[in-house]
């Protein structure tokens, strides 16, 4: 199996990819931290009320304490599968993960009140609106480090 394979499967569920790559103890670890974060933090309910535009709803049945572990759970995870797996064997191939996992925080901190638009998007959207210059922004770090 491929390592983009088990960096996806680890986007799926952060765990899946450990347990892939035979670290059944860290997979099993993440897996349990995911399903502790997840119902502390309400995630789900927040993500369906989201998908179904109650963006006032979903801001006030998030645990924001709770949630605000999420994204660099989620994100090593996906970078540790996808590292075990023999990807990122570049130098610096973790910056889009860090940097991803940084501006998803950045935009769950802001997500109760800051408005693109107009338009308040809540704990689920603006977060992954965040991601895309954080990717983004690592990217460019690691081809800099690179040149440099």
């Amino acid at each position: 199996m491929e390592a983009k394979e088990k960096l996806l499967w680890s986007i799926a569920l952060p765990g899946f990819g450990q347990i892939l790559n035979g670290k059944l103890t860290k997979g099993i670890l993440l897996i349990f931290l995911e399903i502790l974060i997840n119902v502390q933090a309400n995630f789900n309910e927040v993500i369906i009320l989201s998908f179904q535009g109650e963006i006032v709803s979903a801001i006030e049945q998030t645990n924001y304490q709770w949630l605000m572990f999420y994204p660099c759970l989620y994100f090593f995870a996906i970078w540790d599968a996808f590292k075990d797996a023999g990807g990122g064997k570049e130098r610096y191939s973790f910056l889009p993960f860090v940097f991803g996992a940084y501006f998803v925080t950045v935009g769950l901190i802001y997500s109760s009140n800051l408005r693109i638009f107009g338009l308040l998007l809540g704990p689920v959207w603006l977060p992954m609106l965040f991601l895309i210059p954080g990717v983004g922004i690592g990217l460019l770090g690691k081809l800099i480090a690179r040149l440099g």
